[in-house]
Order: structure tokens, then sequence, then C-alpha cells
């Protein structure tokens, strides 16, 4: 190989290290956009059924099909910016999902309001991937590292309590609509900004793993659909349990094209490392135990506490204080304890969040029964993600960068799903023939839907503990900004 591409990596990283956080600053909103949108709309979907005509089965796919497209492309994502070039990617995904929440916002119809929904999931499945895989390209491992992670980890568990927030708010003084279209002006300044202030990574030749990538792709929609029937019908739904079946006949054929293709959409070679397995573990659970705790968060503070969209979404505001503060702290804590115990604090405070929550009782208060399990959830988020992403992506060559970020969000997408749709049906069996007011039935079901979800919590725990060794590994092979790095991705 010649080493033009490590010059060219250089170059761009030349260009840009004057300027880190202008970089952080945009790759981050970038992300926020994404973690964002997840839940933008959740307080305005009252206001959508009743502007759009929506059926309450369909109503629930104005969040769905942002979900599947986003969760199902992650891996294919991630594999264009290693191809076609990190920032050529971010910056592709950021125009389709402007122009996509452009569409939904002046949609007219369900149907164009779902089409739209679930092209933003396209950019978003562009987006994530490139915004992790350039903070390893711009920022060398180590402290500087740490501290870009340290922000961006915060993203991916304050976006969604910002995304209540925004929405209410949106919802409140203006229109359901610019929950959307407030992505077009934002879109719009970083697909300007980031050629200017962003470098960009070499172009990897080689062939498409095209096989690899349809049936990745595929067999991650198929388990995404599979989930997302499951919450609305049951574990017992035959389509749901055909597309677990097909999923898992196209995953198992994902893996056999992974072990013979020369360039693989997601490199074996990155589960080797015993730290990196338990990392994406934990990536999974954490996830699948707490996200879905927004979902019922925001049914209790506007059905039981009888919040408006505005104030439900102020609601949230402790929580994501609770991360920002975490993630301060988090880069120092780990120079000085180390990855395994800062990620061990982290889950025990989401462990003590949801046994907390599941003793809500229907006479408690935002202040007596709300305020401090949302802040442990928050600072369980700041210390838990930070440790677990630089884990993750120490150590990855620069060529696998975007397969290890387009990994590490699959991970984290799918174990959101699957905990919600798990928390949803064990809120559907709790109440089913349950007796008492709308409200005593919903603090009952949720109570127990918080039960299990520390349950899962528990589970990543005990993963943690018993996979992960110590610190991740840093030195030889660690991805860097610097031309000696760059050139050790050679084969």
């Amino acid at each position: 190989m010649s080493s033009a591409p490590p010059v060219v990596e250089t170059r761009a990283a030349r260009r840009t290290v004057a300027r880190p956080g202008t970089i952080l600053l945009l790759i981050v909103t970038a992300y926020l956009m994404v973690g964002v949108d997840a839940t933008v709309v959740n307080v305005a979907l009252p206001d959508i059924q009743r502007a759009l005509d929506f059926s309450p089965t369909g109503l629930s796919w104005v969040l769905n099909a942002y979900t599947l497209a986003f969760g199902g492309l992650l891996l294919l994502g991630g594999r264009a910016g290693d191809l076609l070039g990190r920032r050529s990617t971010l910056t592709c995904g950021v125009l389709v999902f402007a122009a996509a929440s452009l569409c939904g916002g002046l949609a007219t119809d369900g149907a164009l309001l779902l089409a739209a929904r679930a092209v933003q999931g396209v950019g978003a499945a562009l987006i994530a991937p490139s915004t992790l895989a350039l903070i390893t390209t711009h920022f060398p491992e180590g402290p500087g590292r740490h501290r870009a992670l340290a922000v961006y980890s915060s993203m991916a568990g304050i976006g969604a309590s910002i995304g209540l927030v925004l929405g209410g708010a949106l919802t409140d003084l203006a229109s359901w609509r610019w929950a959307l279209l407030i992505n077009v002006p934002i879109g719009a300044a970083l697909a300007l900004a980031l050629p200017r202030v962003v470098g960009e990574t070499p172009r990897h030749s080689g062939r498409f793993d095209l096989a690899g990538a349809v049936s990745g792709t595929a067999g991650m929609s198929f388990l995404v659909y599979a989930f997302i029937r499951v919450s609305d019908s049951g574990w017992s739904d035959t389509r749901a349990l055909t597309c677990f079946f097909s999923s898992a006949a196209l995953l198992a054929g994902f893996l056999c094209v992974e072990t013979r293709a020369r360039q693989p959409i997601a490199p074996l070679t990155l589960f080797r490392d015993r730290n990196r397995v338990g990392a994406y573990a934990g990536i999974l659970l954490l996830p699948a135990g707490n996200f879905g705790a927004f979902y019922f968060l925001t049914l209790y503070v506007q059905q039981v506490l009888g919040y408006s969209p505005l104030k439900a979404g102020f609601a949230f505001l402790p929580l994501t204080a609770g991360a920002f503060a975490a993630v301060r702290v988090v880069p120092r804590l780990l120079a000085r304890f180390g990855t395994k115990p800062v990620l061990v604090t982290g889950s025990l405070l989401l462990i003590a969040s949801g046994a907390w929550l599941s003793r809500l009782d229907l006479g408690d208060s935002y202040a007596t029964g709300l305020l401090g399990p949302m802040i442990l959830l928050g600072v369980g988020v700041g210390l838990s993600f930070l440790p677990l992403n630089a884990t993750i992506l120490a150590g990855v060559a620069p060529r696998e960068a975007g397969a290890a970020s387009g990994l590490l969000q699959t991970f984290q997408w799918l174990g959101g799903t699957l905990g919600l749709a798990v928390l949803v049906t064990v809120y559907g069996t709790a109440t089913r023939g349950a007796h008492g007011s709308a409200d005593a039935v919903l603090v009952h079901g949720a109570g127990r839907a918080f039960e299990v979800g520390a349950l899962i919590a528990v589970a990543a725990l005990v993963v943690i503990t018993a996979v992960l060794r110590g610190a991740p590994r840093t030195g030889r092979g660690a991805v860097s900004i610097s031309g000696s790095a760059a050139e050790r991705e050679q084969p």
C-alpha cells in the first residue's frame, strides 16, 4: 500500500487540530440531532394524531418508522464511512436528515409523515457511526479523547431527555410540526460548516461487502421490526415470531459471509479483544434496562401528574443536569481509578434508579417520587457510557473505526429497542385484568416494568464485572492523528 492515505489523514488532522473545540461541537451537534429525534415527537403524539387522523396503532409508527430504518442500516452506515470518507458520509447523512425533516414537518397526511420519518432514520444511520469514528480520527487516544468522548457519550444518554424538553416546548409554544422543522436550519448550518472545519479521512479502496451489507441490514431490520411487533401485539404474535426466525437465519448467514469476506462490513476481528466484547455486551444491556424508563416516565408525568407537554419536557431537566455533571468529572475519574471502577459505579446508580422508580405510588408527587431517581439515572448514564465507548474504540485501527462505531451504535440502539419491547410486554402482562382507576393501573404496570429494567441493569453489571479487565488498552495500534499512527494501519 502506498503512503498517500496516511499523508491525507495527517494533513487533515493538522489542518483541524488547532480548533478541536469547534470540531467537537459540530460532531456532537450532528449526533444530538439523532438522539433528540428518537423522542422529540413523543409528547406531540396526541397533537399529531388529531392533525393527521392517525389510528392508535398507526400512531405508534411515527416512532417505529424512525427506529426501524435507523437500527437496520447502522452497520451499512458505518462501513460507508470507512470506504467513502467519514466526513463526506456524515455530511450526506445530515442533508438527508434535514430534507426528510422538512418533508415530515410539511406532511399533509399520515403516509407522508411515516415515509419522512423512515428517511430520517436512513440519514441517522449515516450520521451516528461517522460522528464517533471522526472523534477517533481527530482526537488522539488519551486524556484528550476521553474528554471528547465524555461530551459525546453524554449525548447518547441525554439526547432522549433533550428531545422531550424540546418537543414539549415547540408543541406548546408553536406546533408539533416544529419538532421536525427545527432540524432544517441546524442541518443546513452543519452541512456548510463540516467541510470547512472537519478533516476528511482517506477513502479506502476495495470491494464493497455487498452480501454482508444485504444480509446484515435485512437481519437487523427484521429483528427491530420483530421487537416493535412484540411491543404492540405480545410474544405470541405470528408475524413477530416469523420475523425473529427470519432475522436469526439472515444474521447466521451474515456471520458466514463475514468470516470469508476480504473487506467485511463488520470485521469479526473486533471481537478478539475480551474487554471490547464485554463493553459491547454492556452497551447492549444498559440501554435495554434504562432507555424504556423515558417511555413510562413520560406517561406518568402527563397522565398521572397532569403535566402539559411543555411542563413534562422540563420535568426531565434533572436527568439532563445529572448526566452533564457526571460527564465533567468522568475523564479525571478514569485517569485516577481506571475504567472498571467508574463503570461499575455508574451501573450501580442505574440499578438504584430503577429500583427506586419501581416503588412509585399513586400519591407520590414529582419531588417525592421522581426527582431523586431521575438524578441517579442521569449520573449513572454519565458515568457508564464514556467508559464503554472508550473500551470499544481503544486500539481500533483507523480503517476499522467506522465499522467499530457502527457496531457500537447498533448494539446501543438495538438494546434500547429490545428493552422497550420487553418492558412494554411486562407492563401489559401486569395490567391485564387489573382493577382500579386508569392512573392506578398505569402506576402498577410501570412499577413492574421498572423492576425488570433494574434486573437487566444487574445483568449488565454481572457481565461487566466478570468480563472486563482493567482499563482499555492503549499504545501500539491505537487510533491517533499522528502520521506514525496512521502508518500502523497498513497491513
